[in-house]
């Protein structure tokens, strides 16, 4: 689907890995940045409350992603195939790559890394679903296990940014390196690993890292411009966050009076 000028300039993004995830995670990123950490984070340990319920949600999106980049097609035919194919790989190989990477650092793998490394492979992936081949989609979940494994440890751990659900390390990130990897995996000769060609006429490996990088540079500066902007205008207006009596009884019980219960 063309018409605007980065389709012009040939950028492939086949489902939305500039669009979607970088976008969210440049706005996820700015959003950390200008509301501040969380009252005790990170001296008190805040993990995910209910675990049953995160992996059930992980599997989910993960049947859901196979609609999201295959559906990308807009036609059943070979290209959604492909696109079913290199998603479900990519996303296998960042589970068991991250788990790989916490086995490595802390002695353990964990249950929540297995399926943040999912994540990072379909986030990954998205980007370059239409346009490599199963091989290549390997590769792609490998880098996205690791990197973005080390990208939430940075943003986390050194820069002390309270990015709860890691989006800007996981999906930003991700898309980065996917929209980046797509402009060498596309090309046609790279035997196995070789992709279903360029976004643009005449194009090299080299000139689609260059569209890349323009694609991606130019959604970075967009989003986090307009991010910060909004923001400071609805801290104006309404302000951005509860006060620390209320942030520390919850959010749930002081603004919805709903509470949870054990069944």
């Amino acid at each position: 689907m063309g018409g605007g000028w980065l389709s012009e300039l040939g950028v492939l993004d086949f489902a939305g890995g500039i669009v979607v995830h970088i976008t969210a995670g440049v706005a996820a990123l700015v959003c950390a940045l200008v509301i501040g950490n969380r009252k005790g984070w990170p001296q008190t340990a805040m993990p995910p409350h209910n675990m049953t319920m995160t992996v059930t949600g992980a599997g989910m999106l993960w049947v859901g992603w196979f609609g999201f980049n295959a559906g990308s097609a807009l036609a059943a035919d070979e290209s959604a195939a492909m696109a079913l194919i290199v998603t479900h790989l990519a996303a296998a190989t960042g589970s068991l790559t991250w788990a790989a990477c916490e086995w490595k650092k802390y002695g353990k793998p964990s249950v929540l890394g297995s399926v943040t490394g999912m994540v990072a492979g379909l986030g990954t992936i998205t980007p370059a679903s239409g346009s490599v081949s199963p091989a290549a989609a390997i590769v792609i979940g490998f880098a996205a296990g690791v990197i973005c494994f080390y990208a939430t440890i940075t943003i986390k751990q050194k820069l002390k940014i309270d990015d709860s659900l890691d989006v800007f390390p996981v999906h930003g990130v991700g898309g980065i390196l996917g929209s980046l990897l797509v402009g060498v995996f596309c090309a046609s000769e790279l035997g196995a690993f070789s992709g279903y060609g360029f976004g643009g006429d005449n194009a090299s490996i080299a000139s689609q890292l260059k569209a890349q990088l323009i694609g991606i540079s130019s959604v970075i500066l967009y989003t986090a411009v307009v991010t910060w902007v909004l923001l400071k205008l609805v801290n104006t207006i309404t302000g951005l966050r509860v006060d620390e009596e209320e942030e520390h009884q919850g959010l749930d019980l002081a603004l919805h009076e709903e509470k949870g219960y054990d069944l």
